[in-house]
C-alpha cells in the first residue's frame, strides 16, 4: 500500500478522505466490517468516496459470477462459497472473508487485525468457512486459492512461523479456536483449489492488487 497517497474510509471509526496511512490505520484497526482503499491522488480518492466501497473495488466482482469464458469441463462450481484474506504488510493489517461464488454476497468478514500474515489469515477463513456450512447444513464446497492454507486445515495445524505478541495476541486466539474445531470436528464438505491462472482472481478477493 505505500504507492497510494490517499484513503477512503466507507465504514470505520470515522469516514471520508484522508492523506496518511497512519491515520487511516488508527482509524480501521480493531473495528468490525471496516471497508477501506488506497488511491494514489487525491481526486481519484475523493470521487471513489461519493460511490460505494464496493463499487470502488471493481464492478466486475460485483455482478454474478460467470462461467461462460470456461471451457465447460474445467470451471469452478458456483455453487459454492469463496474464502481469501487480504494482508498489508507481512506482517502487518489482516482479514479475511467468505463470499457466496456466485452473486460475491458476503457471508462474514473478520478483522482487520493487527501484525498478522496473508497464509494465517486463508487459514482462519477457511476453518470459518468450514464450520459456516457444518453448522447450515450445507453440502456445498469451499475454495481458497491458498495451498498452504489448504494444505494446513488438512493437516489440522496452522503452520505459520510468526511469533505472537502483545499486538497479535487476538489473531493467536483466533488460531487456538481455529484448530481446536478442526480436532473436534469431522465435516464432509469438498475443498477446492480456486485456480487463479485459469478462472481470474478468487470472488472473496479484496481488490487491493
Amino acid at each position: 500500500m505505500a504507492k497510494n497517497k490517499f484513503y477512503v474510509i466507507w465504514k470505520g471509526r470515522e469516514t471520508g478522505v484522508f492523506n496518511s496511512w497512519d491515520e487511516c490505520k488508527k482509524l480501521i484497526t480493531g473495528f468490525e466490517g471496516a471497508q477501506y482503499k488506497g488511491f494514489p491522488t487525491e481526486f481519484a480518492a475523493k470521487e471513489a468516496f461519493k460511490q460505494s466501497y464496493w463499487k470502488s473495488v471493481g464492478e466486475q466482482k460485483q455482478k454474478p459470477f460467470s462461467t461462460d469464458k470456461f471451457n465447460i469441463t474445467n470451471k469452478p462450481e458456483v455453487e459454492s462459497i469463496a474464502v481469501d484474506a487480504a494482508c498489508s504488510g507481512n506482517p502487518g493489517l489482516m482479514e479475511y472473508r467468505g463470499v457466496y461464488t456466485r452473486t460475491k454476497e458476503q457471508l462474514f468478514h473478520q478483522g482487520p487485525f493487527e501484525c498478522g500474515t496473508n497464509n494465517i489469515g486463508e487459514f482462519l477463513a477457511l476453518v470459518h468457512g468450514l464450520a459456516l456450512l457444518k453448522k447450515q447444513g450445507s453440502t456445498v464446497p469451499v475454495y481458497s486459492d491458498s495451498a498452504n492454507a489448504i494444505s494446513w486445515v488438512k493437516n489440522k495445524k496452522c503452520k505459520t512461523k510468526l511469533e505472537e505478541n502483545d499486538k497479535n495476541k487476538e489473531i493467536f486466539e483466533l488460531i487456538d479456536r481455529a484448530e481446536k474445531w478442526l480436532a473436534e470436528n469431522s465435516y464432509s464438505t469438498k475443498i477446492l483449489k480456486w485456480e487463479t491462472k485459469v478462472w481470474g482472481e478468487i470472488p472473496a478477493d479484496f481488490g487491493r492488487k
